[in-house]
Parts: C-alpha cells; sequence; structure tokens
C-alpha cells in the first residue's frame, strides 16, 4: 500500500507546484504587461500645472536652527546649487536617481567647480536606479570622490539579506552650515512636473545628515573604492537638537526605525494623522494602526498619486483600500501629476519629511532617512501644503470602490499575492 501512496503523493506534489509556478508566472507576466503598456501610453505625456506652495522657513528647536520647505523642484534646485556654489571646505552629495539631462548636468559643473576651487566633494549614487544614464555621464573628473554603490553588494554572501538594499536616500550637506533631505531626485522632470518635498535644514541637525553620510561612505568605500582610501571622518556633533531627529534604515547593520517612528505617532494621534506618500504598499500592522486611529476619532487622511509611475504598485496599493475605507481612513488623489512626497503631520505638532516610502523595500529593505520634528509652526506649515495639495485631489469614497467593475476586482486579487515582494 505504501508503494502506490508514495508516487502518488510525489505527483499531488509535482502538479501543485507546477500550479503555483504557472501562478507565479502569470502574476509576473501581468505586471511586466501592464507596465509595458502603461509606458508606452505615457510617451510624450506631460504632467498638468499643479498647485505650488512657496518655500517657507520656520525656527526649530532651541539651537537657532531653521527649517525651510520646499514643494517645487526648482525652488529646491536653485537653494541646493547656490549652497554648492557658497561651499568653502566639503561637500557630501549622495542621491538615488542622477540623471544625465539639464538639470543633472548643472549639478555635476557645479560640483565639479567646488572641488576645482579646493572643496573637498563627496558624491554617492546608485548605481542600479541610474542603469539606464549614460556612462559618459558618470565620467568624473579626479578632483571629486565619487562611489557609485553597486548593483550587486552581497559578494560570496548571497543568503546575507542585509546586503540588498539599494541605497534611497537624497542628502547634500555643505560645510557645516547647511543640509538637504526629501524625495527629490536630481533630473529636469523633477523640476517642473513632479510634486515632491524636500526640507533645507540650518543648525545641530546638519551634523546628524553629515554623519549619516560619513556612516554608509565609510561602510562601502573599501569593496567599491579600494583599501587605499581612507574614511571620512568627521567631529563629533557640538550640540544635540532634541526637536529634531534622524532616522536611518541601515539594512547592513539591521537597523529599521522609521517604521516604528511613523507606528508610534499614529499610535499616539489624538487629532488628526495626515499622510503623503508615493507609493504605499504597507503590512498588516500598519494599516491596523491607521484603522484604530480612525476608528477612535482622529481625522486619518492618505494622498496618493491618482497614477503614479508604477502602474503595478498602484494596483498592489488597492488591495488595501477596502480595510482603509470601512474603517474611516480618507483617500485622497492626487491628480494631474506625480505626487512623490513622503511627508506625514500628527497632531499639529509631529512632523516628518524624508525618502521612504511606506512600502516593504523602504522600510524593511533599503537604505533611507527620515528627519522627525516636533514643533507647532513646522507642522502648520505641513498642514498648509497638505491643504494646498489636498485642493488638487479627488477623493475616493466608499460607494465609489464598492461600484468598481469585476475585472478591475480580479486583477487587484491575482496581483495581490505580490504585495511581499513590493
Amino acid at each position: 500500500m505504501a508503494a502506490l501512496t508514495t508516487p502518488t503523493a510525489g505527483r499531488v506534489f509535482r502538479t501543485a507546484r507546477r500550479a503555483v509556478l504557472a501562478l507565479l508566472g502569470v502574476q509576473f507576466a501581468l505586471a511586466i504587461g501592464m507596465s509595458l503598456v502603461d509606458s508606452y501610453r505615457r510617451r510624450g505625456k506631460k504632467a498638468k500645472p499643479f498647485p505650488v506652495t512657496p518655500p517657507r522657513t520656520v525656527e526649530v528647536g532651541e539651537g537657532g536652527g531653521e527649517v525651510t520647505t520646499y514643494t517645487y523642484g526648482e525652488h529646491l534646485y536653485d537653494a541646493m546649487l547656490a549652497a554648492i556654489a557658497g561651499a568653502q571646505r566639503q561637500i557630501l552629495f549622495e542621491t538615488y536617481i542622477w540623471k544625465g539631462d539639464e538639470v543633472g548636468e548643472q549639478f555635476k559643473q557645479a560640483l565639479a567647480d567646488a572641488a576645482d576651487r579646493g572643496v573637498e566633494v563627496y558624491c554617492i549614487y546608485d548605481s542600479f536606479a541610474n542603469l539606464v544614464v549614460s556612462p559618459r555621464f558618470k565620467r568624473f573628473p579626479p578632483s571629486m570622490k565619487v562611489l557609485p554603490y553597486g548593483i550587486y553588494n552581497a559578494g560570496w554572501r548571497v543568503f546575507d539579506l542585509r546586503r540588498y538594499g539599494r541605497d534611497h536616500r537624497k542628502i547634500l550637506v555643505v560645510d557645516d552650515n547647511v543640509g538637504f533631505v526629501g524625495g527629490y531626485n536630481i533630473g529636469t522632470a523633477y523640476a517642473t512636473e513632479w510634486r515632491d518635498t524636500h526640507i533645507r535644514l540650518t543648525g545641530p541637525a546638519v551634523w546628524d545628515l553629515k554623519r549619516a553620510f560619513a556612516d554608509f561612505w565609510n561602510l562601502n568605500r573599501r569593496r567599491i573604492m579600494g583599501p587605499s582610501k581612507r574614511p571620512l571622518l568627521l567631529e563629533t556633533t557640538p550640540s544635540w537638537e532634541p526637536h529634531i531627529r534622524v532616522h536611518r534604515n541601515v539594512p547592513r547593520l539591521w537597523m529599521f526605525p522609521i517604521r516604528g517612528m511613523y507606528l508610534e505617532a499614529i499610535n499616539r494621534a489624538a487629532r488628526n494623522v495626515w499622510l503623503t506618500q508615493a507609493y504605499f504598499l504597507p503590512d498588516q500592522d500598519f494599516v491596523d494602526e491607521m484603522v484604530a486611529a480612525a476608528q477612535r476619532g482622529v481625522d486619518v487622511r492618505l494622498l496618493v498619486p491618482l497614477k503614479s509611475n508604477h502602474v503595478v504598485a498602484d494596483w498592489i496599493s488597492r488591495g488595501y483600500y477596502d480595510q482603509l475605507l470601512r474603517g474611516g481612513v480618507r483617500i485622497l488623489r492626487f491628480q494631474g501629476a506625480m505626487v512623490h512626497a513622503k511627508t506625514a503631520t500628527v497632531d499639529g505638532t509631529w512632523s516628518t519629511v524624508g525618502t521612504a516610502n511606506i512600502d516593504r523595500l523602504s522600510l524593511t529593505g533599503n537604505y533611507e532617512i527620515n528627519v522627525e520634528m516636533i514643533d507647532e509652526d513646522l507642522a502648520a506649515t505641513l498642514e498648509d501644503v497638505f491643504e494646498t495639495d489636498q485642493a488638487n485631489c479627488l477623493e475616493l469614497t466608499l460607494s465609489e470602490w464598492e461600484a468598481r467593475d469585476l475585472h478591475r476586482r480580479f486583477t487587484e486579487g491575482l496581483l495581490n499575492p505580490l504585495r511581499p515582494l513590493l
């Protein structure tokens, strides 16, 4: 009897395995097909004009530091290039995407000019994110110290998950005086066609950005640049700023504090939680925390793109909408342009601006950096930004969601198993 059972069990196992592989194949084929169709449809299309909040500066904390918010790329790039032009001793520049277009060339030339006049210039960019950028653009003068973060960083440690995170951070620090951080990559389209958020910091918090850059540089310099390259050494921060904290996700060290920062803030909320996210693919605990806040009377709003630049992420994100809408969370969809910001405000006091999306890749995978700020004036500024953006949104209601057609429900269900990958 056992002899008959074993081959039968083997056939069942093989059939099940083939079915699972076939389903995965269908899912990936659908995802690739959707991406190709969406890319074709977008060819030649320009973003529509969207409301812009002018830069606004508020003093934060006890150390005399200031925070300036930027929600339009041209305004931000002008400020960054001015800071680079005024550098006297050191520039630390890190970005995920660095396009080889007009804006990208402006930054490259400004950094090269600074290096030529004797400023120490350190640059980091993510090689995978810039695969389509011309190799000619990636040739830098020897006066600049450039670290391209590799496409594959595990070496022989194939199963070491700590070595697979991408460098998704965007940082600029000039001397000890000013630092920039936020969602903006470097490129011409981002200057006018994307709605993003960046901040400019002065005061003691700048040292935390410097340390974040130096730690990443020192962690990766030997493998990429060789043992002859010296580590980037920094002095100790002169003071602490209790109202501003810089949180870093460092997969190599298995450090992921940004997720905890968000969950704690939402858990403490008593009045409002306003989130702006480019790609919203949370885990179930995150969804539960948002719903719990809404059900205890907190005004919970989620602002996302109506159509992002990653159509598959959009479809998978919708798998959470039913829970959110039924739980009392308002979903606002930004129309006409890509909103790429990663910001939040809670109770008119707590705020965050940074590089981390609320998805698995950002919260438990990539190198990310978010600034957490406790200040009522800054929270009011970011609430004004949110309300300006909301004026350009379509709100998704529960009745509209329930009325969606069958093919949309089928596509959402078919793509749902891909959630853990994003």
